[in-house]
């Protein structure tokens, strides 16, 4: 379970960078915080959430939550698919220094398929492919910080 410490560390980070939104799920409760220009809101769910807590508002169409990328596809650049990470973390390839990378450049990748790690705040985030087809370029080096909305792989889809 997230200490408050954390938590409110958390907020920060959110606020701080502009993260859309994070969600986290630990021991049977789930914490999601939504970003804004104004205010962050946490938003907890299970047994231990306080009844004074408000829903936040929905996400913006097209936002992907619960560790999953944001694809978009760019007509002008050959109808290939952009993995954008959601999160402000750091991009690991593998799920730890001695393993071989989750994918390759021309690796062929299924939709749902594990394609990196985002670390934030301690919590590895499994990114995950939202098209099937092949990985055509790798764009942070493995350990870099990476932004939301910063892309991670090019995907030419099947």
């Amino acid at each position: 379970m997230l200490k408050l410490e954390e938590l409110c560390q958390l907020i920060r980070v959110v606020a701080e960078y502009k993260v859309g939104s994070v969600e986290i799920e630990q021991e049977g409760v789930r914490i999601r915080i939504d970003g804004s220009p104004v205010a962050a809101t946490p938003l907890l769910t299970g047994s231990l959430a306080p009844a004074s807590l408000v829903s936040a508002p929905a996400p913006p169409p097209g936002q992907v939550l619960e560790g999953r990328s944001e694809a978009t596809r760019e007509a002008d650049e050959g109808g290939l698919v952009f993995v954008t990470s959601p999160i402000v973390g750091t991009f690991y390839r593998a799920p730890n220094p001695e393993a071989a990378p989750f994918v390759e450049v021309g690796a062929l990748v299924r939709k749902g398929q594990v394609l990196c790690i985002v670390e934030a705040m301690k919590l590895m985030n499994e990114i995950e492919s939202d098209v099937a087809g092949t990985v055509v370029k790798v764009f942070p080096d493995n350990a870099q910080a990476v932004e939301f909305g910063q892309r991670l792989f090019a995907i030419r889809p099947a």
